[in-house]
């Protein structure tokens, strides 16, 4: 009963939110900032660095956002948020988006008010234990004790895997990562659990990262993307065709070291013509320059250059594309067209 009524909560939150804030855009420009909902730290994805500078895979679709609207992608005003706190203060309004490893759920897309705009990273729930324990497969977990992060899709999942396969467990509740990791180092749990992407960036912050394996199983579909307020299809647009952009880029090899080259006169392609701002008006179809996508590439590359700079297979953290590969080589990356 709590939860439905914290549900809908969030839900008459979020509209009201949608109502007062139909003019997303307007309100970024007019404060020369984007307020970015992200991760309070997660290697890899988005996390500040010794001199405080954001880097990361989700801090990097922030600064196109930024790129694409303000014409600089460093016009970003980081605000980290836990797994609890992040739905409410978009639905708020304290942030323009969340760009935040955060799950496209039906619930979330209907009762919290949210529109999830595309699809950043497709993952899955997976199991973090010592290789010490001699597990080689998470059926074997049977009583184990679980550090799972409460307010996140992972708690149902966890329990839906364990009732499915007619095994027991001890859940060992934490409210972020930096907690979970904690208590898994400390002995505390038999077992961390949360998106595969997320533990293979705890993982690499281990002293002793060989130490500590993922076992095979996916439990489940976790299409991580960046999400607006309802109310705003608009500001939603931008968002979305912000990262179209992105992997559009990547589909014709347009990159952060040729993108201005390309951009200086029409090439042969229609498509990178209409995406570059050489053919066509459709930058002012969303109220952006011409040229808001040179802007965007030139500042922090295309999503393959992301995915690879940031948490590919020859980063600590170590992900293959996998299905973020483009429909091109195989992955489920499949950018809307320009035009």
């Amino acid at each position: 009963m709590k939860k439905s009524i914290f549900l809908g909560t969030l839900a008459v939150a979020g509209l009201a939110a949608g109502f007062a804030s139909a003019q997303t855009m307007a309100d970024v420009q007019a404060r020369g900032t984007l307020k970015c909902g992200s991760n309070e730290g997660l290697a890899g994805f988005a996390a500040p660095d010794a001199n405080g500078n954001w880097q990361g895979f989700d801090v990097s679709l922030c600064r196109a956002i930024a790129a694409a609207v303000l014409g600089d992608a460093q016009a970003v005003e980081f605000v980290p948020l836990t797994s609890q706190t992040r739905f409410t203060a978009l639905a708020a309004g304290e942030v323009d988006v969340l760009v935040r490893n955060s799950t496209w759920t039906f619930s979330r897309d209907t009762d919290l008010g949210l529109d999830f705009v595309g699809v950043n990273y497709y993952d899955g729930q997976g199991f973090m234990v010592r290789t010490d324990l001699g597990v080689s497969s998470a059926t074997e977990l049977d009583g184990a004790t679980v550090c799972i992060q409460t307010g996140t899709t992972t708690e149902l999942n966890l329990a839906d895997f364990f009732r499915v396969n007619n095994i027991s467990y001890e859940p060992v509740p934490v409210a972020t990562n930096a907690e979970g990791q904690q208590q898994y180092l400390a002995g505390a749990c038999d077992v961390y659990t949360t998106d595969v992407s997320g533990l293979a960036a705890t993982r690499a912050t281990f002293e002793n990262a060989s130490e500590h394996v993922i076992l095979p199983e996916i439990v489940s579909k976790e299409p991580l993307g960046p999400a607006v307020r309802h109310g705003d299809s608009e500001w939603g647009d931008v968002v979305r065709w912000t990262l179209y952009a992105l992997m559009n880029a990547e589909e014709y090899g347009v990159t952060s070291a040729n993108v201005r080259e390309l951009a200086s006169a029409p090439t042969n392609n229609p498509e990178i013509n209409r995406l570059l701002g050489t053919e066509g008006e459709l930058g002012a179809m969303m109220g952006l320059s011409n040229d808001w996508a040179v802007n965007v590439i030139a500042s922090v590359g295309n999503y393959g250059e992301i995915f690879e700079s940031n948490i590919g297979e020859n980063t600590p953290i170590g992900l293959a594309r996998g299905l973020n590969a483009l429909w091109t080589d195989g992955g489920l990356q499949y950018p809307m067209p320009f035009r």
